[in-house]
């Protein structure tokens, strides 16, 4: 959710040149509304108007996906929070809903989760028509400002009986009270099979704080984890926690996302994780080393959806960044998700890694598309002449052959360039002398909104084998680049005076062969 609301809220509120006219309309898919304004993106979900931060909520029922995500209705800045809504059949194309819950006389509506209660042990429904069951804290403001901080944050429910259309909020909440700290929020909440009951991760401080309830509504104590493990330079945040078979095995491991604001890789907000084992009181991992989601600036709060079929494992996360959210440039809406990523584990060595890609859903979105094969790239080589629809958004393939990586004559750099005829610019490359990804964007906006925006965003790795295949997916103003059999990930946003219209391929100081490469075209999911 947030880290520090009054100073955050000033902040943002600077940008009163920015604000728009109160929207009451959050209805309709986005084919009704155009979504074609200038920095609009194309092939991910936005709100309608005005502000949008961490997805909540999320949760498959009867055939639809829900995606609720934090909002403020009014202004296209942080204020008080409500969650917004839309539906999807198919993770790609998304209907606007009206608002889920509104903040009330306990507090704004802050991040959260949902369930689907199939056997209504919550009582709030019956086995014919079982209860949606939403979790969220409630954040007192007036605790706040009177500086009753361990009043602040408390969690709370909300329930649907008609496929989340309409909630009502529980009469006896909240919940689960506030324990004596200053930061207890994000609600996760899952169904432990073994156990048979339910599982409540919160975010508490710099650790997770777990709970265990039969029915939803009585919540006890159970354990934490997190002193002394991981990253530590901020606020922990949104956690998740869920079962992941390792590819290639039998093996099953638990995964515990935790959200952190700031203290990522790249600065400001990111996501990092924790694999191990869960007992339905404890999470216990051997892990030594912080591992990293994404090691680009903006994916954050990413969580994943409940109750998906097939038991694949998706998450979504906010495109944005809390060193600089609310100071882009004007629009009206700020905010968007990452576009959703379906998440698997490897085991290399004694260390297990998340790897995520994008959906395969992503296919519905494509149209035409180019090909390339055996392209000796020595400088620069401009593919974009070469393609007869527009340069974004499209999903970008490529297969660089690496195998004479440390011969001479080999390029010391190589990567992608996209720009205009502005001199803007964004690049995304290997560096084989000192073995890293990198994406540059220190030129890739037009107005210069943040001095914490324009940089660039490093991830040591070392390249093995004979190939190295790159898949990046690029919108109007972000790119989502997946590398390294998608363990390596960077998702960095820009904001060109006009759209990157160019593309080029490069090699510095040396050659090297783009063996394959594809560009196809994505259709907006707005049209």
């Amino acid at each position: 959710m947030k880290t520090t609301y009054v100073y955050l809220l000033s902040m943002l509120l600077l940008a009163t040149a920015c604000m728009q006219t109160k929207s009451n309309d959050n209805e309709g898919s986005g084919a009704g509304n155009k979504f074609q304004e200038k920095f609009r993106p194309q092939v991910h979900f936005t709100p309608p108007k005005h502000w949008m931060n961490d997805p909540n909520g999320m949760v498959y029922y009867k055939g639809e996906y829900h995606l609720f995500y934090q909002h403020y209705p009014e202004k296209s800045v942080w204020g008080p929070m409500h969650w917004g809504h839309a539906i999807s059949t198919d993770l790609v194309h998304w209907e606007h809903m009206p608002i889920a819950i509104y903040p009330d006389s306990l507090g704004y509506i802050f991040s959260g989760s949902a369930v689907a209660d199939y056997n209504n042990t919550s009582g709030l429904g019956t086995k014919e028509n079982p209860p949606l069951i939403a979790f969220f804290t409630y954040h007192d403001m007036k605790a706040e400002k009177e500086g009753r901080f361990t009043e602040i944050e408390s969690q709370a429910i909300a329930y649907s009986l008609d496929k989340g259309r309409t909630w009502t909020k529980y009469k006896g909440n909240p919940v689960v009270k506030n324990p004596g700290i200053r930061d207890f929020r994000d609600p996760k909440v899952i169904w432990h099979k073994d156990t048979k009951q339910w599982i409540m991760s919160v975010a508490s401080g710099q650790v997770i704080k777990f709970y265990a309830s039969p029915n939803c509504l009585d919540w006890t104590y159970l354990s934490e984890f997190g002193e002394g493990r991981g990253e530590h330079g901020g606020v922990w945040e949104c956690p998740d926690l869920f079962p992941l078979q390792v590819s290639g095995s039998n093996e099953i491991k638990w995964v515990l996302i935790v959200n952190i604001n700031p203290g990522g890789p790249a600065g400001g907000s990111a996501t990092q994780y924790f694999v191990g084992d869960f007992n339905g009181k404890e999470f216990i991992s051997a892990q030594s080393k912080t591992q990293w989601m994404d090691y680009g600036k903006d994916n954050y709060a990413g969580v994943t959806w409940s109750n998906t079929p097939d038991g694949r494992r998706i998450l979504i996360g906010w495109m944005n960044n809390w060193e600089y959210a609310g100071e882009k440039p004007c629009i009206e809406w700020s905010g968007a998700a990452t576009f959703p990523r379906e998440l698997g584990l490897v085991k290399e060595l004694d260390t297990y890694l998340l790897t995520s890609e994008p959906v395969k859903e992503i296919e519905k979105l494509y149209g035409e598309k180019v090909e390339f094969i055996n392209q000796d790239i020595k400088g620069v080589m401009t593919i974009s002449e070469r393609i007869p629809f527009a340069k974004s958004p499209v999903d970008i393939r490529l297969r660089f052959d690496i195998a004479d990586k440390t011969k001479m004559g080999f390029a010391s750099k190589y990567g992608i360039t996209l720009k205009n005829s502005r001199g803007e610019y964004i690049t995304v490359g290997y560096d084989n002398v000192d073995s890293f990804f990198y994406v540059d964007r220190t030129n890739a906006v037009g107005e210069v909104f943040s001095e914490r925006f324009a940089l660039t965003h490093i991830v040591p790795f070392i390249a093995n084998g004979n190939y190295a295949d790159w898949r990046i997916v690029v919108d109007k103003t972000s790119l989502e680049f997946f590398a390294a059999d998608n363990k390596v990930v960077i998702t960095d946003l820009y904001y060109p005076t006009e759209d990157f219209d160019i593309i080029e391929i490069f090699a510095e100081n040396g050659q090297i062969r783009l063996g394959e490469a594809s560009i196809t075209e994505l259709k907006s999911i707005w049209k």
